[in-house]
């Protein structure tokens, strides 16, 4: 049987507590302590929170979420959802369902317009997109880029 699922925002500090679920999903960063230091002295000064879901343990999460609160010309006041991050051993229980749940409230508790996210378009990305669309976002744009 598996046990409940407890989410939690993460203050800086603990950011170590969610390290390994987020190098799944960004493994260039190559170590946790790299991590842990890019998102606690870059990211969080401009506003990039984390909330994750843990099992009884809560020593380190399974599934976790960047998100940032912002405001531009293109869509108002928005939550923007920069990570989703679940470990492979943990995927499919209902862990990154219940961080889009909750990053759905917070937008609404932060009176945001709405809730954008970027993903990549993968064949191995159609489970992530499943649990958007299911969250009832839906593709509204291409995104471009340019390596230099």
């Amino acid at each position: 049987m598996r046990s409940m699922i407890a989410i939690e925002e993460i203050p800086a500090g603990d950011t170590h507590r969610v390290a390994e679920a987020m190098l799944v999903l960004r493994p260039r960063w190559k170590s946790a302590a790299d991590l842990v230091q890019l998102i606690d002295d870059k990211l969080r000064p401009v506003g990039y929170r984390l909330v994750a879901a843990f099992r009884d343990d809560k020593a380190s999460a399974v599934s976790v979420a960047g998100f940032r609160e912002m405001t531009s010309l293109a869509w108002g006041h928005y939550l923007y959802i920069d990570d989703v991050s679940t470990l492979p051993s943990e995927r499919g229980v209902g862990h990154a369902d219940a961080l889009m749940t909750w990053l759905r409230q917070e937008a609404r508790r932060l009176d945001c317009g709405g809730l954008h996210l970027d993903s990549g378009v993968n064949a191995d990305r159609a489970p992530a997109h499943r649990l958007y669309m299911k969250h009832k976002l839906w593709i509204s744009a291409h995104h471009f880029e340019r390596s230099l």
